[in-house]
């Protein structure tokens, strides 16, 4: 499994808001743009599912841009990416739930895979935008010495 351009820029862009739009105020594409270095037209593009899936929200007006619809902490990272990746799974016959494939009763690696599946989806619902947050805070608090 390789997580895309637009799933890595998804995540920038949601921690984007959650840090620059604290309080729910509103952050501008334009400004997401130049901090993340991502054009404006492809980040026009992840916002728009983004919006649709009910994690952002627009406004409209001089002080408009986007802002989270919820706290930082109620946004998991397995949840942004499902947005603009689908399913995690790491191979195609565990895309379907139940499984289709016709060899899974003979198949001698699908427990492996399940078990890949599992462990990566317990990873990304385990951390949230505002652990990230946090971790990126710590980090930059342990360089001044």
């Amino acid at each position: 499994m390789k997580i895309s351009t637009k799933g890595r820029y998804a995540l920038r862009l949601m921690l984007d808001i959650a840090q620059y739009g604290e309080d729910g105020g509103c952050v501008s594409l334009k400004d997401v743009s130049m901090r993340q270095q991502v054009s404006m037209k492809y980040l026009e593009q992840i916002v728009t599912q983004l919006s649709r899936a009910g994690l952002l929200k627009s406004v409209r007006g001089a002080q408009g841009g986007y802002r989270l619809t919820r706290r930082p902490e109620e946004y998991r990272v397995g949840d942004v990416l499902r947005i603009t990746e689908g399913n995690l799974a790491p191979v195609a016959c565990l895309e379907d739930c139940p499984n289709q494939c016709a060899r899974q009763e003979d198949c001698m690696t699908l427990a492996f895979w399940e078990g890949l599946r599992d462990v990566i989806n317990r990873y990304v619902d385990g951390v949230t935008l505002q652990d990230l947050l946090e971790r990126r805070k710590e980090s930059q608090s342990d360089s001044f010495v």
